[in-house]
């Protein structure tokens, strides 16, 4: 009875099952049992649940040939010992109850102790892996290399160096909260990972803080940090009664001060999510004002225009500003002064007005009227309606069409021209069969050596991007045609296996 008591003491103080004790005092039963009689039997342990009586047996599998003597025995001297013995049964012979010695003893409590932690971690496992996202409350055990290990009451977390907040340091003892960002089941070591750097952490925070997101009326829609720094967090109200803003600030900044408290002081600017990227993106780049924006939404890029004065709010301390707002965002900010753009506005004029003058043999003025009506290249103009030019004053129908003939007759001489160099750098017709490259774009693969198919397939993505420039494609349309290219070396190697 007094095994009993022990494993009932051990399951209570780990708070585990009590079977779970017992099936490791009968693992070190055995092994002890085992390390008398031989490792070679097939000795095993019974613990019996109502008395605490242990049985310790050795078991003999009836086989028809023995192929190990220790562990098998032939039917027919099965047989003699029991007549009923059939092939797959076991005789059991029942070993008398060995004393454990010093060494029998240490290697018990090494298996029990072993095999209690390996039932405490599955515990803990199964209590916490359906709690990543909580955030909790423990206490500080121990601190090694600036990792933390925190007692959370029922189990033991990490808190690693890395997903502690900058210049924090803890001692044993302190309080400490923190977000659970993965739970896993491992050999050894800790399970539970705490971080306080986790975006998700302060939208924790601010979650027990303002009643109205815990309740969904406010909703958090996206949160950037620089943890211990300045942080973002975009949030929307689906009640239009409610300023979701003035909500997680609180009265006098009560609520999102609590939450600035437990962060060490990071910085928290509350942005009101909207569903247009543009609106949204001038939000998130508050405090800063901002004068104009423009999309791109195939490449997710924004070009923001900012007044002169407004630049170095806008981009922030070492660019923070500006880079957690493209997180909260998720889109690329390009910020200019009101002046960047002006000029570059202006040059970008000058340029294309010339182009046109040489390319369609005009003067300045019609130069002029295209650019400014947003033509862009001599390929619109060739191929544009005769409407959309008459619609440009002082353009009648004649002129219209003659800049259209003058512009298809330059990109003829254009094309050739480029088809004659391509040739002459040994560019294949196979590469120029790839309807997505232009003829500037085969002279520029001939420029650089990629000349065969072969030669195309080989690239990179990226390196192809970087050969036609980085407007030319995105890079999963890169990729795209660099499969496609691929595709007769796949082709060949079937070929060569069927033969």
């Amino acid at each position: 009875m007094e095994l009993l008591q022990v494993a009932d003491a051990v399951a209570r103080e780990k708070n585990i099952e009590k079977e779970h004790v017992l099936e490791a005092m009968e693992e070190a039963i055995k092994k002890a049992g085992r390390s008398k009689y031989g490792h070679e039997h097939d000795i095993r342990a019974r613990i019996d649940r109502k008395t605490g009586d242990i049985h310790l047996m050795r078991y003999l599998e009836v086989v028809e040939t023995v192929e190990d003597e220790a562990t098998q025995v032939s039917v027919a001297q099965a047989k003699r010992k029991r007549p009923d013995a059939k092939v797959g049964d076991f005789l059991i012979d029942p070993l008398p109850p060995i004393d454990f010695g010093r060494i029998a003893a240490q290697t018990a409590k090494q298996v029990i102790v072993q095999k209690v932690r390996e039932a405490e971690r599955d515990r803990q496992y199964d209590e916490y892996k359906d709690r990543m996202g909580d955030i909790v409350n423990g206490l500080v055990k121990r601190v090694e290399y600036g990792n933390v290990t925190v007692d959370l009451g029922r189990a033991e977390a990490v808190l690693r160096r890395d997903e502690c907040l900058p210049r924090e340091h803890f001692k044993n003892g302190d309080r400490v909260r923190a977000y659970i960002y993965d739970v896993r089941r491992e050999p050894r070591g800790p399970q539970i990972f705490l971080s306080r750097t986790h975006p998700a952490f302060m939208a924790g925070l601010f979650k027990q803080e303002v009643p109205e997101i815990y309740d969904g009326i406010i909703e958090i829609k996206a949160v950037a940090r620089d943890p211990g720094s300045r942080a973002k967090i975009a949030v929307i109200s689906n009640d239009s009664a409610i300023d979701p803003v003035g909500a997680c600030v609180g009265m006098r900044g009560s609520r999102v001060q609590a939450v600035v408290g437990e962060l060490q002081g990071e910085k928290i600017d509350i942005i009101p999510w909207n569903r247009d990227a543009a609106t949204f993106v001038v939000n998130a780049l508050a405090p800063a004002e901002v004068a104009k924006v423009v999309l791109d939404e195939e490449t997710k890029r924004i070009e923001v225009v900012v007044p002169d004065d407004q630049l170095s709010l806008a981009i922030g301390r070492r660019g923070q500003n500006v880079r957690l707002a493209s997180m909260l965002t998720g889109w690329d900010i390009d910020i200019m002064t009101e002046q960047e753009e002006s000029d570059r506005r202006t040059e970008e004029f000058k340029t294309r007005s010339q182009m046109f003058i040489e390319a369609l043999d005009v003067d300045d003025v019609i130069a002029h009227l295209l650019v400014a009506e947003g033509f862009t290249s001599v390929e619109e103009i060739a191929y544009v309606d005769t409407e959309e030019l008459t619609s440009i004053d002082a353009f009648d129908e004649d002129v219209a069409e003659e800049l259209r003939e003058r512009a298809r007759n330059f990109l003829e001489e254009q094309n050739s021209r480029l088809e004659n160099r391509r040739r002459e750098l040994g560019v294949t017709d196979e590469v120029a069969a790839i309807e997505a490259l232009t003829a500037p774009m085969l002279v520029k693969l001939g420029e650089k050596g990629v000349k065969t198919l072969d030669d195309f397939a080989d690239l990179a993505g990226d390196e192809l991007i970087e050969i036609l420039g980085k407007d030319s494609m995105s890079e999963d349309e890169a990729n795209e045609l660099i499969m496609a290219a691929r595709a007769h070396w796949f082709a060949d190697e079937e070929s060569g296996a069927d033969a």
